[in-house]
């Protein structure tokens, strides 16, 4: 077992982190911490295998928490900024985990500590393989929103960017098409058109080359796309 805490002070990420912890099956989680300062007083009596880091923290910086540990644990840092990850493998840790992260990343970093590199990641990839997330995260600013995945329409590609629509709104999401593609259910989502991603249970009706979700909303089905596309919705 993996004892580990967290180090983070936004509720979106704490949450995420303990649901993905949870899922693992071979990690416990032993406390979570808002700031550096309370970790610090926890480790002197409680030592653990691993700690997630996140580097923007209240009081001191997860960079300066970093070298202040004398007797450091293994860590995986979390953060919502890309720039600091040349500077936060000089002080050994196992993994840079990018806000927001998927569970599969969230796998392949726990998966580079030393004890499972010695007994195998076959476990983990059962996991892996068997997990369906129910919501996801997507960076707006400086929040991360919560969208529940079953609500979710349908993704469409805007240059560098996706548009995720559900049924109430749309979001922008800084992640290309092909994430999705990658992290979504491939039985519920799938890519249509170079453009679109789609979730085959708001389909209404197919006519033609296109994809009817209600009167106002009907998606193109692209020519390379439509034989895989009708193979999984006409079973």
């Amino acid at each position: 077992m993996i004892h580990s805490i967290i180090i983070e002070d936004q509720p979106p990420a704490q949450r995420v982190l303990k649901k993905y912890i949870g899922d693992m099956g071979n990690m416990e989680l032993k406390a979570t911490f808002v700031d550096a300062l309370q970790a610090m007083d926890f480790l002197k009596s409680e030592p653990v295998d691993l700690i997630f880091l996140d580097i923007h923290l209240p009081k001191i910086s997860g960079i300066d928490f970093l070298k202040a540990l004398t007797n450091k644990p293994h860590i995986i840092l979390t953060t919502a900024f890309s720039e600091y990850a040349l500077e936060s493998y000089e002080y050994d840790v196992v993994d840079y985990l990018l806000k927001p992260f998927s569970f599969e990343r969230f796998v392949q970093a726990v998966s580079k500590l030393p004890i499972l590199k010695q007994e195998g990641v076959s476990s983990l990839n059962k996991i892996e393989n068997s997990f369906t997330p129910e919501v996801i995260f997507i960076k707006s600013g400086y929040e991360h929103i919560k969208i529940e995945v079953s609500d979710i329409r349908f993704i469409q590609s805007d240059a560098d960017y996706t548009e995720i629509f559900t049924s109430k709104k749309k979001h922008l999401s800084q992640e290309p098409l092909r994430h999705w593609e990658e992290h979504l259910d491939s039985k519920k989502f799938v890519r249509i058109h170079k453009s679109y991603i789609l979730n085959i249970s708001k389909i209404q009706k197919i006519v033609g080359n296109q994809v009817r979700l209600d009167e106002n909303t009907n998606l193109p089905i692209g020519r390379a796309y439509k034989k895989v596309f009708m193979k999984i919705v006409i079973k």
